[in-house]
């Protein structure tokens, strides 16, 4: 190894923090914004809304879907939507009125493309994802950022960072909490880690306070013991990737490190063939999402009060069912909410129909709700009504109604 000059020491220590996790970039700081925690979840793949939630009161989609439709086994929301039997964990917590869903949500995006439907979500923009470089959370961070701020301000649990993060600073990408240990090959991680800090003791440059922020950030996470942790309440995750990286949510939730936003991601959902009713590809999938979200609401316990869940996708699935036994790209499709102050044990939707003729193209779900308008809400929920405005330019708000 080269002689350990503060020069050198600089360099390992960047070249390992920026390598890993985008840590260097702020500082930790014991200030939070509002208090609030917003958790998104983005089911990639376009995930099929009338199965997740059925609107089995309408007549025409018992027609459309004669193999695939979900009838009797479906667990009643209202009078005209049914959750898939699969989503069964969180049904109590819509009953408990801490759920709530929203049918018929979509973006403008015209082209059926998971990428371009994908990059227009999470950009919060309206035709064209070009029309926006950064994320939608990225913006909100930036618009409501207080003095100092924590590096696990926000979180995207995942290889790359999203497009929901693009353009932030105050955020963190990692796979898992229990992968940020300062190791390097060659060298004692006690050694090592002494010798970085005594460098960077009593320097007040930029680059030492970053240092030192650094090793508060890898001190708490070490004291929190990700690999260890116990969830509260009789909760338990599925060891999954989705169920992994809520019950990490949970662990910095609890600790108060600063965490105001956590953006996690779920594959699976493009279901062209064999896609399943009660059983097979989807309900599985639904199974993992439905409970991983029940532990991880049940984990929290009272906490989940201040926290805000937003499941998420592209668009829907088209209404009939195709030869292969699956269902094509769509337009519109459904999404949840979980958490404090919303209004639980509701359906919120402008249902379009689903007579040939209320179709959209070759046989989709109209939108008719902005995805965007959601959003908005949420934010409002978690900060000023002006920066939820600015997060998402040239958005003309209408009303949910998603919050008390």
């Amino acid at each position: 190894m080269q002689p350990m000059t503060r020069r050198v020491l600089a360099s390992t220590l960047l070249t390992y923090l920026l390598g890993r996790s985008a840590l260097a970039q702020v500082s930790l700081n014991k200030e939070k914004t509002t208090g609030r925690t917003l958790v998104t979840i983005f089911l990639r793949g376009a995930m099929d809304g009338l199965s997740m939630i059925a609107p089995v009161g309408d007549d025409d989609y018992h027609r459309h879907r004669k193999a695939l439709g979900i009838g009797a086994s479906g667990l009643k929301l209202t009078d005209f939507f049914a959750f898939h039997p699969a989503m069964a964990p969180l049904h109590p917590f819509f009953l408990e009125g801490k759920l709530s869903g929203i049918h018929a949500i979509g973006s403008q995006d015209q082209s059926r493309s998971h990428f371009e439907a994908m990059a227009l979500m999470e950009r919060g923009a309206a035709g064209s994802p070009a029309e926006i470089s950064s994320g939608w959370v990225a913006r909100w961070l930036d618009a409501t950022r207080p003095t100092e701020v924590s590096p696990l301000r926000g979180i995207g649990f995942g290889p790359i960072q999203p497009d929901i993060l693009r353009g932030a600073t105050d955020v963190s990408t990692i796979q898992d909490l229990a992968e940020l240990r300062l190791t390097l090959p060659g060298a004692a991680p006690v050694d090592l880690r002494q010798r970085l800090v005594q460098s960077y003791a009593t320097g007040t440059d930029p680059l030492s306070k970053a240092g030192k922020e650094m090793f508060r950030v890898l001190e708490t996470l070490e004291r929190l013991d990700p690999k260890n942790y116990k969830a509260a309440n009789g909760a338990v995750y599925p060891t999954s990737h989705l169920g992994n990286g809520l019950k990490q949510t949970a662990l910095l939730i609890k600790a108060d490190v600063g965490l105001e936003v956590a953006c996690l991601d779920q594959t699976g959902w493009d279901t062209h063939v064999a896609q399943g009713a009660t059983v097979g590809i989807l309900a599985e999938n639904f199974k993992d999402l439905a409970t991983s979200l029940a532990a991880f609401a049940t984990d929290l316990g009272p906490q989940l009060d201040s926290t805000t869940v937003v499941v998420m996708t592209e668009f829907g699935r088209r209404v009939p069912e195709n030869s292969g036994l699956g269902t094509d790209h769509g337009r519109a499709s459904a999404w949840l909410v979980l958490g404090g102050g919303v209004q639980g044990g509701k359906v919120f939707a402008q249902w379009p129909g689903l007579k040939e003729d209320q179709l959209e193209g070759p046989g989709d779900l109209k939108v008719t709700t902005d995805y965007r308008n959601a959003l908005i809400e949420v934010l409002k929920r978690h900060g000023s009504a002006e920066a939820a405005l600015k997060t998402f330019p040239g958005a003309q708000p209408a009303p949910v109604g998603l919050f008390t």
